[in-house]
């Protein structure tokens, strides 16, 4: 199940700093890792900006399901989105969807890096509307919901969106300087003899 949900990196919740991010309420998410979410078909969002460890806390929560015996399965949300244009160009589209419901949750990695066409937008938003209340999805994105417009190009359809995913969610708003950022400055701190920043 590890080696299916194609995870670009390991990561568990074990390896998480909760003090660095207060407002992450880590009992509150241990118990998410447990898969009750699962069960009732709920979503899990996290928001912030880049190197906060969005992708670090869907992997090792996706991790922690797998280890309950859940099917997961991590993608970025470009590569969703090339996979949906070329299953729609061949005519596969309802086959494609039928074989990602299989899966108990989805990790939608980067949500709003990259703008999509008209039609891709409109592809995964119909992606979205079909797992809506039959499956999980975990979405890590760097918008707020009021920017997610400038991702969809559209905001009637942009709307609706917020409303499936946001309707039965736990949502986690991820502040703060970047983990990246403090590891980096932490290592040349220490390279050169000083030492590391409190």
């Amino acid at each position: 199940r590890l080696k299916q949900a194609t995870f670009p990196i390991h990561k568990t919740l074990d390896t998480f700093d909760f003090t660095l991010t207060p407002s992450l309420n880590r009992n509150r998410f241990m118990t998410l890792a447990k898969g009750e979410f699962v069960e009732k078909k709920e979503n899990v969002i996290f928001l912030g900006n880049s190197g906060t460890g969005k992708t670090h806390l869907a992997t090792g929560l996706g991790t922690s399901l797998i280890q309950n015996g859940y099917k997961v399965k991590f993608i970025t949300a470009q590569d969703l989105v090339e996979e949906l244009l070329t299953a729609n160009v061949e005519l596969k589209l309802t086959a494609f969807e039928h074989k990602w419901l299989k899966y108990d949750v989805i990790i939608i990695d980067e949500l709003g890096y990259v703008p999509f066409s008209k039609t891709g937008a409109e592809l995964l938003f119909q992606f979205f509307s079909n797992r809506y209340e039959r499956a999980s999805v975990i979405i890590t994105t760097n918008l707020d919901f009021t920017e997610w417009t400038s991702v969809f190009g559209n905001d009637k359809m942009t709307i609706a969106l917020l409303d499936r995913l946001t309707h039965r969610s736990h949502i986690f708003l991820l502040n703060g300087e970047s983990y990246r950022f403090r590891q980096s400055m932490k290592r040349i701190e220490e390279r050169e003899g000083g030492r590391p920043r409190e």
